[in-house]
């Protein structure tokens, strides 16, 4: 039950504009980047995604390899196929993160093992992923949850003692590193997405990378039919052989010239998202069974990608509630993710689903709520998300 002073503050909050949960943040730049190629002859595997593969790889830094693709799906799919797994080999994935992940694990023939994740930052470490093994693992799918980077190099030196091949799905995670090091860039393969609401936005795309050229060679052919030269490579025009299967993975001119104009305001839109966070979490410090979920390690940087609060018993029972009344104040909302990905139908119904094996995946899933920080995000929304999110916690039952 609310305070006065608490209904008095959704009371003004809900005469405001609302606050989506995400949307992009588009500027005149975008729209005239998009308009040149639209005046140009070329709008597909052309300069722009040329250009936004040496700049994404520039912003990472770690010497990696970048490759322009339709989706993050994409991604993920083309490092399970650039390296043969399927029928018989065991991937180890985070049970809490987007179905992708598994999905494209799926779609090879192998076997997702689902892994559970820290209570406090959401992703998986170095032993949750030991207790997981089994004698037909043959690599790790892991998520830098919300832009919360996982302990790479723990995570790394597992994998080595183990010969295991790691694929990060780093969907949430531009402008994350963990010591230094970008996320996609310790593992063997990072794949990115840039969905609308994603940090960058290219409609629909994502980005591939890897470490090894050899790896970045075999997934260029994968991702255009399998075809043994791009056009800039072939001697007499329109002449290439297919040695291999292949996929339509390409991105076009238009996403990239939209990415690379939204690559170039990157840095800006993370302090943004910092600074929205920030001020969120100030907000709810000192509200009992409330947890914030961020990184715990002073060598990690989170991207922000938007702020989950954990509702911790007896407040849990009362989440639906909390939703409808931030919703009916103009806050926006959302839930990452809404089920572990094993208890999902299709999951759940051909493995099996047993709760204590991903309690904290589950407890992220079953109480948590996720709140807006992007660039969308002014600063004084950020405080009025704050002061409402907090004054209708304290009033709950």
């Amino acid at each position: 039950m609310q305070s006065a002073d608490s209904q008095t503050v959704t009371e003004r909050a809900a005469t405001g504009d609302p606050i989506h949960f995400g949307r992009p943040w588009i500027t005149e730049d975008e729209r005239r980047a998009v308009l040149e190629v639209l005046d140009s002859p070329i709008l597909t595997h052309g300069p722009q995604c040329a250009a936004f593969e040496e700049e994404f790889a520039a912003f990472m830094g770690g010497g990696v390899e970048c490759l322009t693709v339709t989706s993050c799906m994409a991604a993920l799919h083309l490092a399970w196929l650039e390296r043969g797994i399927g029928p018989g080999d065991d991937v180890l994935v985070a049970a809490q993160t987007h179905v992708a992940t598994a999905h494209a694990v799926e779609w090879m023939g192998a076997r997702p093992v689902f892994v559970d994740c820290d209570p406090h930052t959401g992703n998986v470490t170095a032993e949750t992923l030991e207790r997981a093994l089994t004698p037909a693992t043959k690599a790790i799918a892991l998520v830098h949850y919300l832009g919360i980077p996982c302990d790479m190099p723990a995570i790394r030196a597992f994998a080595d003692a183990h010969d295991l091949w790691i694929v990060e799905d780093c969907a949430l995670s531009v402008g994350a590193t963990f010591d230094g090091a970008h996320t996609g860039t310790v593992g063997d393969a990072g794949t990115f997405s840039f969905y609308p609401v994603k940090h960058l936005t290219t409609g629909e795309g994502g980005m591939f990378v890897t470490r090894h050229p050899e790896v970045a060679k075999k997934v260029r052919k994968l991702r255009a039919f399998g075809i043994d030269r791009s056009h800039t490579e072939r001697t007499v025009p329109g002449m290439y052989d297919v040695p291999e299967l292949g996929l339509n993975y390409r991105m076009s001119e238009l996403q990239a010239a939209l990415g690379r104009a939204q690559l170039a305001r990157a840095r800006e839109a993370l302090d943004m998202r910092a600074a929205n966070f920030a001020a969120i979490r100030r907000a709810l410090e000192g509200i009992p069974h409330v947890r914030v979920i961020d990184s715990t390690d002073a060598r990690a940087v989170n991207s922000h990608y938007c702020m989950s609060v954990v509702l911790e018993a007896p407040l849990a029972a009362h989440r639906g509630e909390l939703i409808a009344k931030l919703n009916r104040a103009g806050v926006g909302t959302s839930i990452y993710y809404p089920q572990p990905v094993p208890r999902m139908s299709y999951y759940r119904d051909k493995y099996g689903y047993d709760a204590s094996r991903w309690p904290n995946a589950t407890e992220l899933s079953d109480a948590s709520v996720a709140l807006p920080v992007g660039p969308h995000v002014t600063a004084a929304d950020a405080e009025r998300i704050g002061t409402t999110v907090a004054d209708t916690i304290r009033g709950l039952r």
